[in-house]
């Protein structure tokens, strides 16, 4: 079931979308090469705890970090630990807090010094292909035109799609109702309506559709070690439009 949110929900998650906004806005001015992965995420956690809030992900199913960070081939899950960054990399670092009883959830992906042009084009094409498919959630859509406008703009450029990942909706639960797919079709699935809260967060892949999880139970990686963005936001349905409730 999808929960409707009071303008009282709204206020405390909107409180929740900012402590993960600026965790992000922490991790872009610190982030450098020779980092490990475990130190990002304890940056994360310093951030979001500052302001008297627990990381959402922290024990999550769980999942032993505070935020994942998930490096190059990584699409989604990685676990902070020793890995190194370096120059050229890129980095997605998906976190979210908890706050007066809600979540938020958020995801960038940062390039490390300088990467490669195709790199920064997956980069470019995958979070503009986010901000197409907010502007489609607007009241009276439907939930396929949202997924279908991910889908288009990156087969288009040639990416490959995650299928086995999804946005979905927010609340008081990190996972609510409804999934929210980077593939669909256009005009199908349940009509958007004011007060529904959720994320779209593509996942592309610079070749092929394919991913797999690694041993560890946890991070997914793509089939064939191309790289992977992944780019997130939180938003409000309201009648003016959609609002980004995680805008940095």
């Amino acid at each position: 079931m999808v929960s409707i949110k009071s303008a009282s929900d709204i206020a405390k998650m909107l409180e929740a979308a900012k402590i993960a906004a600026e965790a992000l806005n922490v991790v872009e001015q610190k982030l450098r090469a020779g980092m490990t992965t475990k130190e990002i995420d304890k940056i994360v956690h310093q951030v979001i705890t500052s302001h008297g809030a627990q990381p959402s992900f922290l024990g999550l199913y769980g999942f032993p970090g505070s935020a994942c960070v998930s490096v190059n081939e990584e699409v989604i899950h990685g676990i902070p630990g020793g890995r190194r960054i370096e120059d050229g990399d890129i980095v997605s670092v998906d976190l979210g807090a908890f706050y007066k009883g809600f979540h938020s959830d958020t995801c960038y992906t940062f390039a490390v010094g300088q990467v490669a042009d195709d790199v920064k084009a997956l980069l470019e094409d995958t979070n503009a292909s986010l901000y197409e498919a907010i502007k489609a959630a607007q009241v009276g859509a439907r939930l396929g035109d949202v997924s279908h406008t991910v889908e288009a703009y990156c087969r288009e450029r040639g990416y490959g799609i995650v299928q086995n990942y999804c946005g979905h909706g927010i609340g008081r639960e990190v996972h609510e109702d409804p999934e929210v797919p980077n593939h669909g079709k256009a005009g199908h699935g349940m009509r958007l309506v004011e007060g529904m809260t959720f994320c779209i967060e593509p996942m592309i892949n610079m070749k092929g559709d394919g991913v797999h999880t690694l041993s560890n139970g946890w991070t997914v990686v793509t089939d064939n070690g191309s790289w992977a963005a992944h780019f997130e936001h939180e938003i409000l349905i309201t009648a003016n439009g959609p609002v980004i409730l995680t805008k940095r």
